[in-house]
């Protein structure tokens, strides 16, 4: 598998989302808080939107998560996951202008879900709808080793995956509602809206278009790697931290219990990179080497592993190229192709090759 450039954007590229309303556009979400527009592998002169008056970018923050509403353009919104001046994490939308279709209104912003962050890093960011037209939101737990306990605690977002339904009335004064059959409803000491538990830092998240899998790259602490993943339908799993590091004790360093928690399906050490670039399963049609293999990449090394998504693992990953260091995430085009987006400004779109 190699990366072949197509395009270079400016201010840290690292999320992707992609419009179904037939114009082949590709909206890509970069770090210091704007989102560009590629076509026929080209970026657009000017962004679609540019909020860097209200990005804070330092470290781990900045415009984080992009996603499209699955009804669009009939609903004309965009949902952006970024940190805000004082380093919070903000979920909005965003409306495409109604004087210019191709600039989303900065005018129109919604806060849908505002949390505190005690720390600067473990922010998450990743947005993504599922199958079922609900929005999930990746939160990390809020600082290095999970001070706080957050990953094992039910009555915080951090350190989880939320599924809310943003289909509200624009009227209305909640933001969203709480999906009635979300795991942890009616529980007075949880939070109604975690889908997911157990996670530390889930920088890339992404459903498979065939299966309704959800895959999420969790980034590690000192020593492991790990991707998890949750079969469709499958909600209210543990995936672990802060007890387990990948599928390894942390907390305590051994004879920790594994029971109710869910191990990842794969792992890496640090041996082999730093910091886990969760992917997508491949499901386009110009890549036929591809179809059904789950890719994935790490940050330092720029290693690219794949994965048979089909499998239920525990699995090793199968090394099938280099992408260089500074790979800050992937994403699909309407028709299921992948890309690739590094830190340094470059678009790349994945192809596979036979030696």
């Amino acid at each position: 598998m190699t990366l072949e450039p197509i395009a270079r954007v400016e201010g840290g590229p690292l999320a992707f989302a992609a419009p179904s309303d037939g114009s082949g556009r590709l909206f890509v979400a970069a770090k210091d808080g704007r989102i560009w527009i590629l076509r026929d592998g080209s970026a657009a002169r000017d962004p679609l939107l540019d909020i860097r008056s209200l990005v804070s970018t330092g470290g781990e923050q900045g415009l984080l998560g992009l996603a499209v509403h699955p009804e669009f353009p009939a609903d004309p919104r965009v949902f952006v996951d970024y940190t805000d001046v004082n380093g919070n994490t903000v979920v909005a939308s965003y409306r495409i202008s109604a004087s210019d279709p191709a600039r989303l209104d900065p005018a129109s912003e919604r806060k849908i879900i505002t949390v505190d962050q005690p720390y600067a890093n473990h922010n998450g960011g990743g947005v993504v709808f599922g199958p079922d037209g609900m929005l999930y939101v990746a939160l990390g737990d809020g600082g290095g080793g999970d001070p706080q306990g957050n990953g094992q605690r039910l009555d915080t977002l951090l350190g989880k995956v939320l599924r809310i339904d943003i289909n509200v009335d624009a009227a209305a004064s909640a933001s969203y509602d709480i999906p009635a059959d979300n795991p942890f409803v009616g529980r007075s000491t949880a939070r109604p809206e975690i889908w997911l538990t157990g996670l530390r830092n889930p920088w890339r998240m992404a459903f498979d278009r065939v299966t309704g899998d959800l895959w999420i790259g969790d980034v590690g602490q000192a020593d492991w790697e790990e991707i998890d993943v949750a079969r469709a339908g499958a909600s209210g799993l543990n995936f672990g931290w802060n007890t387990l590091e990948g599928a390894h004790c942390f907390a305590p360093k051994s004879g920790c219990s594994t029971a109710g928690l869910t191990l990842p399906v794969t792992e890496y050490g640090h041996d082999l990179g730093c910091t886990v670039i969760g992917g997508a399963v491949y499901r386009g049609q110009a890549q036929p080497l591809l179809v059904g293999a789950y890719l994935f990449a790490d940050y330092c090394s720029g290693r690219l592993w794949a994965l048979d998504a089909a499998d239920s693992g525990p699995m090793a990953p199968v090394r099938v190229g280099t992408a260089g260091a500074g790979i800050a995430g992937f994403g699909e085009d309407a028709d299921g192709e992948l890309y690739a987006a590094n830190l340094d400004g470059t678009i790349s779109r994945i192809v596979a090759t036979t030696r």
